[in-house]
């Protein structure tokens, strides 16, 4: 009988079935953070358990760690507790962290991937919902609460529904300045942010296939924002490229073994989904979004449309727009590049080409914060950081940052924010504040005329390309 590959990665880790019932399902790899996972441990330390597999177990300091230039000093009490429970937690369980100035600090769904520790057919779980991400290596990656969190670290397992399955084909070649970001936004502007409530997706077409990892890795991030549960991408050269010589895969003849394994991890002809879905891109203009939340978007050269119902009509107060107002020159306070959507180092070079021999627009704050310190590190050997300080924005360090506003980095009450992150909520980066979610070089464009703009017109001026800045 042919699957599909979410069905086969799905069945492989089956550990108990029986009807009327979920899954026995067992997890490979367990990413923790600071946040979700005090409660797991002590609930652990109080029934005397210890951790199924340490070696499935990573953990890092990401939402509450503070990105300022001297971050060892935390201001925020809670904050700072919740950093060293896990450092002490990490210490008593015998689990590996990545703390801050390790080299490999940062973003959880940045570091997984860049070392290696997110490979094709992997099960892999964190408390976080954008733990979607890993999918991009075609793995099964999903987020869950703090109890499941427990479950996971004492058993290895955790009972989980069978899902449904859709399929996602975006058809069509991409234009010039068109990102991944614009794509599943797109998606979600079509399908609703429930539009995918109890399934896992395959994303797939020719603009996917000759995507590169960051841009597959945006896509999947942002799977939950429509409700799926997960979102992944049939593994193939070019992941396998991305993954060769990384700190954690195999290697020699293990890695060949590897390769052939990870290369069968795709969907067979004719194989059935339960739903299907074709978003045209060929004539896909930059997104952005103008409500609170991600489905509630126009593309850069439409207006903030009808409010057609409650909701549409509260997220135009809350935003303070109007039906018919232009997207396009809309005035912003603060511009955010970063999270675990767009933190990788090609979002900083695509970004850093919009500031290169240009100025942030006076009033504007602008944060550029690397999802790890790798990615950090590089940045600043190519020269990228300068780019970013010349023109008037502050690089800084790796975290979670102003995505979602638990520690220092906030948009304050009533400013406006053109964000790369992903997620656009009431108060999300702060209370009473305005969120405006774009790409990179979207955000970027905003920061230098002050103002939702057109990357295009800029890149149109100035020559520039998608060709990455070297130092």
């Amino acid at each position: 009988m042919s699957q599909n590959i979410i069905q086969k990665i799905w069945d492989a880790h089956v550990v108990k079935s029986k009807d009327g019932y979920p899954d026995v399902f067992a997890i490979d790899l367990h990413l923790i953070h600071e946040v979700t996972s005090p409660q797991a441990f002590s609930a652990l330390k109080e029934r005397g358990l210890s951790i199924h597999d340490r070696g499935r177990c990573v953990a890092t300091v990401d939402h509450n760690v503070s990105t300022a230039k001297n971050r060892q000093i935390i201001t925020d009490a809670a904050s700072l507790h919740q950093i060293n429970t896990l450092r002490k937690n990490c210490e008593d369980f015998g689990i590996k962290l990545f703390d801050v100035d390790s080299g490999n600090q940062g973003i959880v769904h940045v570091i997984g991937p860049e070392l290696g520790l997110t490979q094709p057919g992997m099960t892999i779980v964190c408390g976080d919902s954008h733990t979607s991400t890993h999918g991009a290596f075609g793995a099964i990656g999903f987020g869950i609460g703090t109890t499941e969190v427990g479950h996971v670290m004492a058993t290895g397992c955790i009972l989980q529904e069978t899902p449904k399955t859709m399929k996602v084909e975006f058809s069509g070649d991409v234009g010039d300045s068109i990102t991944a970001k614009d794509m599943i936004l797109r998606l979600i502007q079509e399908i609703g942010v429930g539009g995918a409530k109890g399934y896992v997706i395959e994303y797939c077409g020719e603009s996917v296939r000759t995507m590169p990892m960051d841009g597959r890795m945006t896509i999947c991030n942002m799977s939950i924002e429509c409700g799926a549960r997960a979102g992944l991408i049939a593994p193939d050269d070019i992941t396998f490229e991305y993954m060769r010589d990384r700190k954690c895969v195999p290697r020699g003849m293990k890695w060949r073994e590897a390769v052939e394994y990870w290369s069968s991890l795709r969907s067979d002809e004719g194989c059935r989904y339960d739903r299907e879905v074709i978003i045209d891109v060929s004539d896909l203009a930059p997104m952005v979004t103008w409500g609170f939340n991600p489905g509630q978007s126009v593309n850069i050269g439409e207006n903030v449309p009808e409010a057609c119902d409650e909701s549409s009509k509260k997220a135009l107060e809350y935003v303070q727009l109007n039906s018919g107002d232009a997207i396009e020159g809309i005035p912003v306070d603060y511009v955010f590049i970063g999270s675990c959507t767009n933190a990788r180092i090609s979002d900083l070079r695509e970004a850093a080409g919009i500031f290169k021999n240009r100025k942030v627009a006076d009033g504007v704050c602008v944060y550029v914060v690397p999802g790890s310190e790798s990615v950090r590190d590089i940045a600043i050997y190519e020269g990228l950081d300068r780019i970013f300080e010349e023109a008037g924005a502050e690089f800084r360090n790796p975290g979670c940052s102003m995505c979602l506003a638990m520690n220092d980095d906030k948009v304050p009450e009533g400013k406006r924010c053109a964000s790369t992150s992903n997620r656009n909520f009431v108060g999300r980066q702060g209370k009473g504040s305005i969120t405006h979610l774009m790409s990179p070089i979207m955000a970027a464009a905003a920061a230098v005329t002050g103002k939702i703009t057109d990357v295009r017109k800029l890149r149109s001026v100035s020559g520039a390309t998608d060709k990455p800045i070297n130092k």
